[in-house]
């Protein structure tokens, strides 16, 4: 089943819909979507939280933010080929946002026996200083794989197993066909450079923080979004559970607790407020309600959104 929310300005809840699950239709014209395909924090394996990874569709593009494990599962459960993402775009190089690029480059390639075809257009990554080195140290990784699939075994597509890579900077990063993303850059404590991301398209825009603290680089970015997408990390909950306090306030240093990303969504005033690289708890949307009272989304694997004049929710629920 699928639960369909509509919001729109500051109202919370417009119309409730519920619907079998379904092949996801294409994006709108005038307007973009967004699929959370993984929100979970940090490198430990969850069940219920894949790692940190969002699609967002415009245009008849389909643009990849960060690749954490079991994005590849989450978009077949989504209903979206492998072979169909073609454009990646890294907010930072942790492994809790890159580890699923072999699968997505190799995989992606292949296809599915009987299903969707291969990629065969080449995968183009942009992220910051180092991606270019990374992409190319998993192509020589995955060498001989690769040569026995394009050369001697299945003759799958050279241009498809083919990487161009691209170390970014802050600015615009690809306007294409009315479609522009612009990367900006955050603070991510010591990982330097970290970026977010915001992409526009037709009058319509989501911004995406990455990892980060507040960032007053990131408000300024985001102002005028439909909808934002910010992490956090529940200071309160790690500091209860932690059995090694120094490292815990460490790790808390490098992100934004739910109250903080409250202060960035007031500031921001998106059309709708959205979590992902968080917990799901309710203990981070009451803290978060500390500080914001407009619309917004907890952190949920395989949320979609959709902008236009309106916003829809879609909560998925396997069949």
């Amino acid at each position: 089943m699928i639960k369909i929310v509509l919001v729109t300005g500051a109202s919370a809840c417009l119309s409730i819909l519920l619907a079998h699950a379904a092949t996801p239709q294409e994006p709108k014209p005038e307007g973009l979507r967004v699929t959370l395909l993984g929100t979970g924090v940090g490198p430990p394996v969850r069940l219920d939280q894949y790692g940190a990874s969002t699609l967002v569709e415009a245009g008849g593009k389909r643009l990849l933010f960060d690749c954490g494990r079991g994005t590849t599962v989450r978009l077949v459960q989504a209903g979206i080929p492998t072979g169909s993402i073609t454009r990646v775009f890294l907010t930072h190089l942790h492994s809790d946002h890159i580890i699923q690029l072999p699968d997505l480059l190799l995989t992606g390639w292949v296809g599915q026996l009987g299903g969707p075809p291969g990629r065969t257009s080449p995968l183009e990554v942009w992220g910051p200083d180092g991606t270019r080195d990374m992409m190319s140290a998993l192509e020589t990784a995955f060498a001989f794989d690769i040569h026995m699939r394009r050369d001697v075994d299945e003759k799958l597509s050279a241009e498809g197993i083919r990487v161009r890579s691209h170390d970014v900077k802050e600015g615009v990063v690809l306007d294409e066909d009315g479609v522009k993303v612009t990367a900006f850059l955050v603070d991510h404590g010591p990982v330097v450079p970290a970026f977010g991301y915001r992409v526009d398209y037709r009058g319509h825009s989501v911004a995406l923080s990455g990892d980060t603290r507040l960032s007053e680089n990131l408000i300024q970015h985001a102002a005028g979004v439909d909808v934002l997408i910010h992490e956090a990390y529940d200071a309160v909950t790690a500091r209860a559970r932690s059995t090694n306090l120094a490292l815990t306030e460490a790790v808390i240093a490098h992100h934004a607790t739910p109250e903080q990303a409250g202060q960035v969504f007031a500031r921001v005033r998106p059309r709708l407020a959205v979590y992902s690289h968080a917990p799901a708890t309710p203990s981070v949307m009451e803290q978060t309600r500390r500080t914001y009272a407009g619309p917004l989304e907890a952190a949920e694997d395989l949320l979609t959104i959709e902008i236009g004049d309106q916003i829809g929710v879609r909560h998925f629920v396997s069949k």
